[in-house]
Formats: C-alpha cells, structure tokens, sequence
C-alpha cells in the first residue's frame, strides 16, 4: 500500500519531526469520498455552467493559438501558454465549444481529485472531502472550472505543490512527492508565471531560511518545476517581447501598472458576479453576497489555532501562508479585480477552513454541540444557496454577450466578411474569433497593425470595423460602406457590402 502522511484527529497524538511536521505513516486513507467532490464538481459544471455557452474575451485569446477555426489572436505580453496548450487536444480539430466545455469540466474535476488526494494523511479525508466542496462550490469555481483560463489550474497546481513539498520535507514516497513538487510548481507557471512565484514564495522562504527546512531535493524540485514551466515563457520573452525585463515591465503596463494599490473593495465589488472589474466603479453587492469573504479568514484563523493545540500547526501554517502571497498581488498591488484571480488563494484556504469547520461540529461540546452543528449546518446552505444565485445570474449575463458577439459575427458573413479578412474596432478580438477573422488594431495592449497596413490588408481581403452605435470609424474606413447590426455599427471595406443611407 502507498505510504501516506497521517495526522491525528484532534485530541491524540502521533510521533512528528521536531519541526511539527508529521512523520509518514503507512496507514491509507480512503480516496471515494474525494472521487465523489470531484464528480460532483464536474457535474454540476455541466448542469449549471450551460457547456454551449460561447467563448469569452480572453478565451478566444488562448484558444485561437491552436484552433484552425480562425486566425492565432495578438498575444500580450502578460499572458502564458499553458491554457492554449491545455485545450488543443480538442480545440485543435474541433470548434465546438460544447465539446471543449465537456473537456475542461471534466479535467477540472480530475485536477480537483488529484490536488485533493495529495493531502490525504495529511488532514482526514472528511476534512479533505469537505475543503473539496467548499472550494468546488463557489460561482467562481464553478464558472471558470469549465472555461479555458489559468486561474483554476493555478490553483490546483498550488494545492499539489505545497502537499508535496511537505511529504518531500517528511521523507514519506520522497521520489513521488519530489516529482509532485516539480509538477505542481511547473504547473502553475505554465498558466501564469508570476502566480507561481507568488503562491511558492513562502516554500522558497523556507528551504532558504529555515536551518531544518535546507534540504536540497526538495527545493531543486521546486525551482526545477518552476523553471521547466516558465521556460517558454522567458524564451518567448527574448525572441518576441525583447526581453524578460521587457515583457515583465509591458505586462505591468497592460495590468494598470503594479503597485501599491488596496483593490480589496474591487474584489468585493466582483464577488457580486462581475468577471471582470475595470474600471471598478459602483455600488458593493448585497452584505448577502459578501458575507463569506468576511467570514472565511476569520474560520481560516481558527483552523490554525485548533492546528495549534493539536501540536500539527505545520500543514495550517505554510497552506495559510502561500494562500496570502497568492492574494497579495491582486489585493494590493493591482488597480483592478476579477474573482478568478483569488482561486489559488481559495483552494489553498479551504482546507484549514474545513479543518475548522468539522472540528467545531464534531469535537465535545456538551448540550451546546446541536446548536452549534445547526449554525454551522444553516450556515453552509444559506452560503451555497447565495453563491448558485450569483452563478445562475452570471451566466445568464455571459451567455447574452456571448450571443451578441455571435450574431454580429453572423451579420458581417451577411455582409461579405469571410475569412479569410480582418476585423478592428470595438471588441475585435471575440467576435474576430466568432467570425473567422484576424483581428487587428493600431493602438492599445493589442496593438499588432498599422492604418497603411489594414489599407492594404482591405485591397486583397474583406476588413470591417466595428463600433459602438454612431461611433467614428478611424480615418482608414470613414469611406467605407456602413451597416447597423444589433447595438453596432460595421463599417465595411470597399467593394464589399453596399452603402446604406
């Protein structure tokens, strides 16, 4: 049998290493109560998430690299390659987004099983089975598990990589859990390199500083995964951005410019269902809504202090420590929020969360024990009824924008643009993608043309701009025939369409 890390259930002890992390144990735990969270994510992804709903902004972005449906987008500076290579098993021959959706639930369910499983012997599998449900059950998980976006992954990558390393330090499976601690990482900066820093910076700090943590296997892992992940992202950088510091510096630009910057009330105006705030102006979402971002690190905080007493602070303390690092970025140092940008800090608190949360309905309380299992238990569905209202809400405004860029793709097939051609304008990039067509633009973060160019582009191919209703088209294409579709203008090249009134 697989020799597992086990730590006692609150109140009994078992032998650890001097520094409080456990030492392996050959007793197994059992993995069915994971396999069903992970099921269980999965389904409800399909049930809930709508598999045919369209292909977002960025999604378009990362699946046009390897779709033959329509021309590779521009990509900046600040993005990574990993979703792109994720989703070409399927998005590589097929264009249905059905079955790409069917995909990724599914392997989000598989990544969620495995990142789960890596910690068992580490905390109870009822803990592990709870932390799985928690995390699996937030709209934002449960909204961008199916999505072709990085954030998940980084989160999965996350929970592996800080479980291994510890089963590394522990000498339990050490060539397994060397192997997990490289993956985990390389997994996280294939998605996003500056996430994976981010999130390993506390593993870093303390195989550097810490004199019972300096052990070299398990930080070479570490950097090794690290480096084998990003390493088409620094190549990248030196042959298309001009430079590491380069591309470092532009992707900063693109993101508002890092910095010292409180974006928490951002985050809390996005908790409310909005996938992306930029500008984030207007009124917070009901205290309904945000109520659980208030609560979940002052329950992460007791998790530590029953991990304390337990004398098992170790496990608590390094998952609580990456999943702050992993905030820190976009809590303080960005002027913006979007919801899936917190994943990894939710999955790697979720399981000291969990670890609370059964503690305090299963340890001895005398004739205060129902009463508190039926706060807790009113509680948990009052959280799950409001974020299945967020998710229901926000994918139903998703699917509707989603259906717009379609028909508007459809409308400029009605006028002629057809691949191959171009597109520029407003929101070029998606309806480009739902067209068939390159997108193009002269100015801003995906900047990649010139007017002399798309002037030339439109003599050999149909080019169409499109704006917002009574928009001014550029210079290039105010001689251009013009068209109303829906809620935008499309001004189309020359000897293309007809002139209206």
């Amino acid at each position: 049998m697989a020799k597992t890390l086990n730590v006692p259930l609150i109140g009994t002890r078992r032998p650890r290493s001097s520094d409080g992390t456990p030492h392996a144990s050959r007793r197994p735990g059992g993995s069915v109560p994971l396999a069903l969270v992970a099921a269980g994510f999965a389904l409800a992804q399909l049930l809930l998430v709508h598999p045919g709903t369209g292909l977002g902004w960025d999604e378009t972005v990362y699946v046009s690299q390897v779709s033959p449906h329509a021309p590779a987008a521009f990509f900046s500076a600040p993005r990574a390659r990993g979703v792109s290579l994720l989703v070409a098993p399927v998005a590589s021959w097929s264009s249905s987004t059905a079955l790409l959706r069917v995909y990724l639930a599914l392997l989000s369910g598989l990544g969620l099983f495995v990142a789960l499983r890596v910690w068992r012997g580490l905390f109870p599998v009822r803990v592990l089975a709870l932390a799985g449900a928690l995390f699996a059950t937030l709209w934002v998980t449960l909204f961008y598990g199916p999505q072709a976006m990085p954030n998940h992954w980084v989160a999965v990558g996350a929970l592996v990589c800080v479980g291994c390393f510890l089963r590394a330090h522990a000498g339990d499976r050490a060539r397994a859990a060397l192997w997990g601690t490289g993956l985990g990482a390389a997994l996280m900066a294939w998605m996003r390199p500056p996430d994976a820093v981010w999130v390993t910076l506390p593993l870093l700090v303390l195989a550097v500083a810490a004199p019972r943590w300096r052990r070299a296997r398990p930080l070479f892992a570490l950097l090794g995964g690290l480096l084998a992940g990003a390493a088409e992202w620094i190549i990248e950088a030196y042959t298309a951005y001009g430079g590491l510091g380069r591309r470092l510096s532009d992707g900063s630009r693109i993101q508002g410019g890092l910095g010292w910057n409180i974006a928490v009330g951002d985050q809390l105006r996005s908790l409310g269902g909005r996938v992306l705030c930029r500008p984030c102006t207007g009124g917070m979402p009901s205290p309904v809504v945000t109520a659980w971002w208030f609560v979940l690190p002052l329950i992460a905080a007791l998790g530590l202090v029953i991990a304390v007493r337990a004398r098992r602070p170790v496990p608590t303390l390094l998952l609580l420590a990456c999943a702050t690092t992993a905030g820190v970025p976009y809590l303080f140092m960005i002027g913006y929020a979007a919801p899936r940008f917190l994943l990894p800090l939710y999955a790697l608190a979720a399981i000291p969360v969990a670890d609370a949360l059964v503690h305090l309905v299963t340890a001895p309380g005398g004739r205060g024990r129902p009463v508190l299992v039926t706060l807790v238990a009113a509680g948990l569905a009052g959280h799950l009824a409001v974020q299945f209202a967020v998710l229901e809400a926000t994918v139903r405004r998703t699917a509707g924008s989603h259906h717009g860029w379609a028909v508007t793709a459809a409308e400029l097939h009605r006028l002629g643009v057809r691949p191959p051609c171009a597109l520029a304008g407003r929101q070029s990039v998606p309806i480009a993608f739902y067209a068939g067509c390159s997108s193009v633009a002269t100015s801003g973060h995906n900047a990649n043309a010139t007017a002399a160019g798309i002037t030339r582009s439109a003599r050999r191919m149909p080019v169409a701009v499109v704006t917002a209703p009574g928009g001014e088209p550029p210079g290039y294409a105010r001689a251009w025939a013009s068209h109303r579709a829906g809620d935008v203008d499309i001004y189309v090249s020359s000897g293309v369409g007809s002139r209206t009134p």
